[in-house]
């Protein structure tokens, strides 16, 4: 059976979640036709940790916050982690890191180091994808090795694969999501009479909003998504500066109760459409919704993207914006892609 050496660049929840898996449930990935080995691992709080035979995951995952790698054979305190990338013996790289959204750093370095020293990348990153996705795919067709993201955008959802796999033979003309679960929770509970500093408070206390709201409150985590479904879907080449943006939060309780008694629902849209002039148009806006829209019933923490086809209408598929293992789930969808991309050469 084949194996895979894999680095995790971060060592965080979602890192965490995955390595988890493979240390809970080999059979798992036997099932998929190969085995996964952690052999690099790198994080701001433990450093660094190579070992070309396999880290003991079940000894890493024990230890506590404040400890490092450094008493471990081929352990450091420092996270080296442009030597670690280039240099260790993994096939795949997993890109899990915190990153600044408005410079994908340091994910952009960190993809970059990877693909070109002929390894596979996979990440759950949306600021690499939006800001420099083409130059990264690019590189990666260059070196013979695979970029993939499917969790940028909905996490564990697989949307982009979706309409690659599932979509073929049809012309999609525009794709509208609800694609922050933090924005959405939070009209809801206006809905219930909450005011707009109230419900954010609450997702805060549910763990589904940061200390800090602003990029999903005020829409750049939408606009960061909306950028790559364009590009991904609709052949566009935007940047996220392109997107127009507003977010919710000039949203008040007002509005959603006249909103309501109209039999309609607030709802922070990210969209992309195709022009009659071929132009491809993107925003993220809050918008009232009639029941009949599909995304109107999406509620929570839930995510949705409704695909608009030549041939079938509008098809939706909605699922976890969110979540460690859920996110976790996606590297795993694309690990599994690098593995088709390698026995497709192979026999070929």
């Amino acid at each position: 059976m084949t194996t895979y050496n894999l680095a995790l660049i971060g060592f965080g929840g979602v890192n965490r979640a995955l390595a988890e898996l493979i240390r809970d449930e080999p059979e798992r990935f036997a099932s998929l036709g190969f085995e996964l080995r952690v052999v690099a691992i790198t994080d701001l709080a433990f450093g660094s940790l190579v070992q070309s035979e396999g880290i003991d995951l079940a000894a890493v995952l024990a230890m506590p916050r404040g400890s490092s790698f450094e008493k471990l054979p081929g352990g450091s305190v420092v996270p080296r982690n442009e030597e670690l990338i280039k240099n260790c013996p993994a096939d795949i790289v997993v890109e899990a890191t915190f990153t600044n959204p408005l410079t994908g750093e340091p994910a952009i370095s960190h993809a970059k180091w990877a693909l070109e020293s002929g390894k596979h990348v996979v990440t759950t990153n949306k600021g690499p994808v939006a800001l420099c996705g083409q130059e990264l795919r690019s590189l990666a067709a260059a070196n013979g090795v695979c970029f993939e993201y499917e969790g940028a955008v909905m996490s564990g959802t697989p949307v982009m694969r979706m309409a690659h796999r599932m979509l073929g033979g049809l012309e999609l003309t525009s794709v509208q999501g609800i694609l922050n679960g933090t924005s959405n929770y939070v009209l809801g509970r206006m809905e219930t009479g909450l005011g707009l500093d109230q419900a954010i408070a609450e997702a805060q206390g549910l763990g589904y909003a940061e200390a800090d709201p602003t990029a999903d409150i005020g829409g750049s985590d939408v606009r960061l998504k909306v950028a790559i479904l364009a590009n991904e879907l609709l052949g566009a080449n935007i940047r996220p500066g392109d997107v127009d943006t507003t977010g919710i939060q000039d949203i008040t309780i007002d509005d959603v109760t006249r909103a309501r008694a109209e039999g309609l629902r607030w709802k922070l849209v990210g969209e992309a459409r195709r022009a009659d002039d071929g132009q491809v148009l993107a925003s993220v806006r809050p918008m009232k919704l009639s029941p009949e829209h599909p995304l109107a019933g999406i509620s929570g923490a839930t995510n949705a993207l409704s695909f608009t086809t030549d041939l079938l209408g509008p098809v939706t598929v909605s699922g976890p914006g969110a979540g460690r293992v859920e996110t976790a789930y996606a590297l795993i969808s694309d690990i599994i892609a690098v593995d088709e991309f390698i026995k497709a050469g192979v026999s070929a």
